[in-house]
């Protein structure tokens, strides 16, 4: 059984920050648990638009707190997405959140993250695993 907080994993490797400075994200699960899943807290800070293509991964957001909006590249569809509202990323969609007031989510990827990935200039979180245990 594994119990933390967001709060213990404050200013640790587990606290990932953008290069962009767009957004920050908590990572309380990660691969090297090896539960088949990432979980993570994510702040996308208001003004900002990001860019994203998860081309290796299948991730849930449920906004939690504030106001983004979200357009599906693939759709060419907009969605306002406020808290209590969830979008799944289940066809790899190209998309983009513009957010209008600082976003708060829970998200959980599959496969899981290592904690070390940032987007590249696709807006791609590469496809990185941890070592085999012996």
């Amino acid at each position: 059984m594994i119990v933390r907080s967001f709060k213990d994993i404050e200013g640790t490797d587990r606290h990932v920050k953008a290069k962009s400075g767009t957004w920050e994200s908590k990572r309380i699960v990660l691969a090297k648990e090896r539960v088949g899943f990432s979980l993570h807290e994510t702040i996308l800070y208001a003004g900002t638009e990001t860019s994203m293509w998860y081309a290796n991964h299948i991730e849930a957001v449920v906004c939690t707190k504030g106001e983004a909006e979200l357009t599906d590249h693939e759709a060419g569809t907009t969605y306002t997405i406020t808290p209590g509202t969830m979008y799944l990323l289940d066809g790899h969609e190209r998309h983009t959140l513009r957010v209008k007031e600082d976003f708060h989510c829970i998200c959980v990827f599959n496969p899981p993250v290592t904690g070390r990935e940032d987007h590249d200039e696709n807006g791609v979180y590469p496809l990185l695993t941890e070592p085999e245990e012996v």
